[in-house]
C-alpha cells in the first residue's frame, strides 16, 4: 500500500486520544480490567509494574500479546475496548484481533497512536467487531498488536471494556443514522444504474464557449433538459430547473458554457446532463445523466506515449540521486501532489494568484516552483509523468478554510487523506480551481513548467477507509464521489489538453478485500465501467499496486492467493497476466475500441535487512516481475515502489537504494538497482540468470502462465 513519511495523530472508527481518562465516564464506575499473558509477547519485552500495569519494550517489526481469556461475559453495552498508556514516541498502528482464529479478517486496526510522554486514553468503540465476531463470551482471546517498530517503550494500564458515555452514544446514533441513510442512496444509485430509459442524450460537446447536447425522446410533451452539477445526486433529486423545453423526439440544444449562481462562477464543462418529465408538480427522470463526450481543448498537445516500462515512484528532484533517470533507462514516473499544502484562501506576499470562474485563490509559490522543477527534469528527458491527486484533511492542510471546504462531511481522522468533498458548490468551486490551476500550469505548448500526462486520483481506493477516507460506505456509495471527482478531474484537464487521462489506483486487491471492511478491486472497477457505460464513456484507466501478497516479503512467487483465474482474490506479480486479460477484453475496452491505459504505478518487492541474503531475494523478486511484464502488451508501464528506502515505511526497505541516512552507505545502490538497470537491455542476460536459483527455475519460461484466464 502507498506509504508516507507524514505520520497521523489518528485512530480507527470513533477512536480516541484523550489526556488522562476521559472525564465523560462516571467516576464511580468500576470496572474488570483485563491482564495481559506476560508469557505469549511477542518481539517485545514486559515487566508487571503493578496490579493491571505494565511496561513494554518492543524488540522487532512484530510486537505483540496476547490478553488472558475472559473470565466473563460482556454485557450488550460494554462496547468500548479502552487502556491508559505513556510513551515517550509515537505507538502504533494499533491492532485487535478477535479470537479465536487470529485472523486479519476478525481485525481492527488504527493509525499511529501519538506518545507525548503524559498518561493518555486510547479508547476505541467496537460494538460492530463484537457483533460481527460474536465476540465477547467467556473464555474469548483478544491479542493486542503494538505497532511495526523496535525499540518502543511504553507504560499501559487499566485496560477493560466499558459502556459508551454520553458522546459516544450520540455519535453511535448518529452513524446508525447515516448508515441507513447510506443504504437507501446507494439502492437508488444502483437501481439508476441498471434501469433502461426509452428517451436518451445521445452526446454532449463542449466548445469554448457553448454546449451542444443531442439526443432522442419518443414523447417530447412535458419534457425538458435539466442541468446536474457536481454537489448534486441525479438519482435521488427531486426538484430541477428546466434548461430547455424539448420541442421534437431528435432534438439539439445549445447552451451557454459559463453560468453564475450561488454568488460563484460555473464552467458547465463540469455539469451532466439529464432529461426530465414534468407532470402536474411531480418531476422525474426519463434518461440517464450524460457527461461531455467532446471538450474543445485550449492548447494543441498530441499525445504522449511511454518509451519503455521502467519507470519511478515518489520521482521528486529534492532526493537527489536524479543521475538515476538516465542511468535506468527511466521512462516514467509518479509524482505526489497533495495540493492543500500550498493552496490558500487569502493572498500572501509569496504566492501565485490564480483566477478560476469569477474567484482567485492563491498558490505559494516556493512550493509550486520546487514542483515546476521536478517536471522539467522529466519533461526534458521525455519521460511520463502522472500526478497522484491527494487530498490532506482539514486539520492537515495549511489553510483550514480550504481544509473544511475539501474535507469530506464524514471524513473519520483514521484516514490518511480525505475524498474532496464534492456536496456544496463552494466546496466544488474550490476543488475545481485546484485542479485547474494544476491542469492549466502543466499543460502548456510551451512546457515552461514541465508536463503532466496522466492524473493519478487519489490512492487506493478500495482501501478508501485508509487512503482516501469519506466514512464507512457503502461501495456504490462511495463510487458515485469517486466517479464524480475522476469525471471533473478529467473534464478540467481536457479543456487544456486533449489526450490527458485519469487513472483509478487500486491495492493488489481483486475479488478479495485486502481488510475486511474494504472494497473488492475487481467489483469497484466493473462499477465503474457500469457508470461509464450509461453516462458517456470517459479515457480512464488503471493505476495498480502489484505488490506482493505480503509487503515483507519479496518472494511474489510463493503468493497463495494470486491465481490464475478472474475470480482470484489478489492480483500480484505472480499472477499480472490476469490483469493483463482483463484490459484487454473487447467488454473492458473505452468506447468498445480501445484499450485502457494501465499503469502499475506503486509496486516493489522489500529487503527485510540489507543482508546479503535479503537483497538477493529482493532484486530476485523484481527480476522475476520484469520477466512477466516484459511479455504482456496490456500493461504499459511500471513505476517501481519506492525508489529510495524511507524511514516512514513502517519498516519496509522496498527502495532501489538504500537509506539516506544510512551510516555505511548512504543511499548506496542495492543489487535490485542493478537488476532494473539492465532490465530490457543487453545487459540483462548476464545479470538476471543469477536469481533463477532463488526463485527455483531453469528457464524463465517456467514463471509465465500460457492457459487461458477463466
Amino acid at each position: 500500500m502507498y506509504l508516507f513519511l507524514t505520520i497521523l495523530c489518528s485512530l480507527l472508527g470513533g477512536a480516541s486520544c484523550n489526556e488522562g481518562p476521559s472525564d465523560l465516564v462516571p467516576s464511580e464506575m468500576t470496572y474488570n480490567y483485563l491482564s495481559l499473558n506476560t508469557s505469549s509477547g511477542n518481539d517485545l519485552i514486559i515487566d508487571t509494574k503493578g496490579r493491571s500495569q505494565y511496561k513494554i519494550t518492543t524488540t522487532g517489526n512484530d510486537p505483540y500479546i496476547l490478553l488472558k481469556e475472559l473470565t466473563y461475559g460482556l454485557d450488550d453495552e460494554s462496547v468500548v475496548f479502552t487502556f491508559e498508556y505513556k510513551s515517550g514516541s509515537d505507538i502504533g498502528p494499533l491492532q485487535l484481533f478477535f479470537g479465536e482464529p487470529i485472523t486479519e479478517e476478525r481485525s481492527v486496526k488504527s493509525d499511529i497512536v501519538p506518545g507525548p510522554g503524559s498518561w493518555e486514553t486510547f479508547s476505541i468503540d467496537v460494538k460492530n467487531y463484537l457483533d460481527e465476531f460474536s465476540w465477547g463470551q467467556t473464555g474469548d482471546l483478544l491479542r493486542l498488536d503494538l505497532g511495526s517498530e523496535s525499540g518502543v517503550e511504553m507504560e499501559i494500564k487499566n485496560i477493560h471494556f466499558r459502556k459508551r458515555n454520553e458522546e459516544e452514544k450520540a455519535r453511535a446514533e448518529e452513524k446508525k443514522a447515516n448508515r441507513e441513510n447510506d443504504l437507501q442512496l446507494e439502492k437508488s444509485i444502483t437501481d439508476y444504474i441498471k434501469t433502461s430509459f426509452g428517451a436518451d442524450i445521445s452526446s454532449v460537446n463542449v466548445s469554448k464557449h457553448t454546449i451542444i447536447i443531442k439526443g432522442y425522446c419518443p414523447d417530447p410533451k412535458g419534457i425538458f433538459l435539466s442541468e446536474i452539477r457536481p454537489s448534486e445526486d441525479v438519482s435521488t433529486k427531486m426538484e430541477f430547473d428546466p434548461m430547455a423545453e424539448i420541442l421534437s423526439p431528435n432534438f439539439t440544444i445549445e447552451v451557454d458554457r459559463f453560468s453564475t449562481g450561488d454568488n460563484l462562477g460555473f464552467d458547465r464543462v463540469l455539469s451532466k446532463w439529464v432529461l426530465v418529465q414534468e407532470n402536474g408538480g411531480y418531476s422525474k427522470i426519463i434518461s440517464h445523466a450524460r457527461y461531455a463526450d467532446e471538450i474543445e481543448a485550449s492548447e494543441n498537445i498530441p499525445v504522449k506515449k511511454v518509451t519503455g516500462k521502467k519507470g519511478l515512484g515518489g520521482f521528486s528532484v529534492s532526493r537527489g540521486f536524479t543521475s538515476d533517470l538516465d542511468d535506468l533507462g527511466i521512462s516514467s514516473v509518479t509524482v505526489n501532489i497533495t495540493f492543500t499544502q500550498f493552496m490558500c484562501l487569502n493572498g500572501h506576499p509569496n504566492a501565485i494568484e490564480h483566477e478560476y470562474a469569477g474567484k482567485t485563490y492563491y498558490f505559494d509559490r516556493e512550493k509550486i516552483e520546487h514542483f515546476d522543477k521536478t517536471m522539467q527534469v522529466a519533461y526534458s528527458k521525455d519521460i511520463s509523468v502522472a500526478a497522484i491527486i491527494l487530498v490532506n484533511s482539514a486539520s492537515q492542510s495549511v489553510d483550514p478554510e480550504i481544509g473544511d471546504l475539501l474535507e469530506h462531511p464524514n471524513y473519520e481522522a483514521e484516514g490518511f487523506f480525505t475524498m474532496p468533498n464534492m456536496t456544496n458548490p463552494e466546496s466544488v468551486h474550490c476543488y475545481a480551481a485546484a485542479l485547474d490551476f494544476l491542469a492549466s500550469r502543466y499543460s502548456r505548448t510551451d512546457h515552461k513548467y514541465g508536463r503532466i500526462h496522466k492524473w493519478i486520483m487519489h490512492n487506493e481506493v478500495d482501501a478508501g477507509l485508509t487512503w482516501t477516507n469519506m466514512g464507512e460506505k457503502p461501495m456504490m456509495v462511495f463510487l458515485d464521489a469517486y466517479m464524480k471527482s475522476m469525471r471533473m478531474c478529467h473534464n478540467i484537464v481536457r479543456s487544456y489538453n486533449g489526450n490527458g487521462e485519469v487513472l483509478a489506483s487500486f491495492t493488489h486487491s481483486w475479488t478479495e478485500p485486502v481488510e475486511p471492511r474494504f472494497y473488492g478491486s475487481k467489483k469497484m472497477i466493473q462499477s465503474l465501467l457500469d457508470y461509464s457505460r450509461v453516462e458517456g464513456d470517459f479515457n480512464w484507466g488503471l493505476a495498480y499496486h502489484t505488490y506482493p501478497q505480503d509487503l515483507n516479503e519479496p518472494k511474489t512467487w510463493l503468493d497463495d492467493k494470486a491465481l490464475f483465474s478472474e475470480n482470484t482474490p489478489l492480483i500480484t506479480f505472480k499472477n499480472l497476466e490476469v490483469l493483463n486479460d482483463w484490459v484487454k477484453k473487447p467488454e473492458n475496452l473505452y468506447n468498445g475500441e480501445i484499450k485502457r491505459t494501465v499503469w502499475l504505478s506503486e509496486n516493489g518487492t522489500n529487503s527485510r535487512t540489507y543482508s546479503k541474503k535479503d537483497l538477493s531475494e529482493q532484486a530476485a523478486g523484481l527480476a522475476y516481475a520484469w520477466k512477466k511484464l516484459d511479455k504482456l502488451d496490456g500493461i504499459d508501464a511500471m513505476q517501481w515502489h519506492n525508489w529510495i528506502d524511507n524511514r516512514g515505511e513502517f519498516g519496509l526497505k522496498i527502495g532501489l537504494r538504500k537509506f539516506p541516512d544510512n551510516e555505511e552507505d548512504p543511499g548506496g545502490r542495492k543489487p535490485v538497482w542493478y537488476v532494473y538497470e539492465a532490465a530490457g537491455t543487453s545487459s540483462e542476460d548476464n545479470v538476471f540468470p543469477k536469481y533463477k536459483t532463488v526463485i527455483g527455475i531453469e528457464e524463465w519460461s517456467e514463471i509465465m502462465f500460457e492457459g487461458a484466464i477463466k
